[in-house]
């Protein structure tokens, strides 16, 4: 019988994008889709939300982060991570849950893209009025 990892699972979502987060003990790696995390998310206002309940928790170089992220860009991938891993970080322990919670990351984002209307330019935009 093979040897069982522990691992803690959190699930997030943002805008239409859906991220599978395992939590693991270890260093400090971040892999997202298979790819390291520098190279999937390449701008650093990416990457600072999805480290934040980790330093928030101060327990970054404790766990190493799989991410499987699906849907959207990078942007709503990167906010569906930052909810998975907080959501992961309540599963391993409890007590985190109220500073996690203070700092609003356990709080789904509700927005999300408006559709067009019909008779319409875009979702609030109208055609150009013409009285004459």
């Amino acid at each position: 019988m093979p040897a069982t990892t522990v691992q803690y699972l959190g699930t997030g979502r943002r805008k239409t994008s859906v991220a599978r987060i395992f939590l693991r003990p270890g260093t400090g790696e971040i892999k997202v889709n298979g790819r390291a995390f520098e190279a999937y998310f390449p701008s650093e206002s990416l990457r600072v939300p999805v480290k934040q309940p980790l330093l928030a928790t101060e327990t970054a170089d404790k766990f190493d982060v799989l991410i499987l992220a699906t849907g959207g860009g990078v942007a709503g991938q990167a906010g569906a991570a930052r909810l998975g891993i907080a959501r992961a970080l309540v599963e391993f322990n409890g007590e985190l849950r109220q500073r996690l919670k203070k700092l609003g990351l356990l709080t789904r984002d509700p927005r999300a893209h408006e559709r067009k209307k019909y008779g319409q330019k875009g979702a609030r935009k109208r055609f150009q009025f013409s009285k004459r």
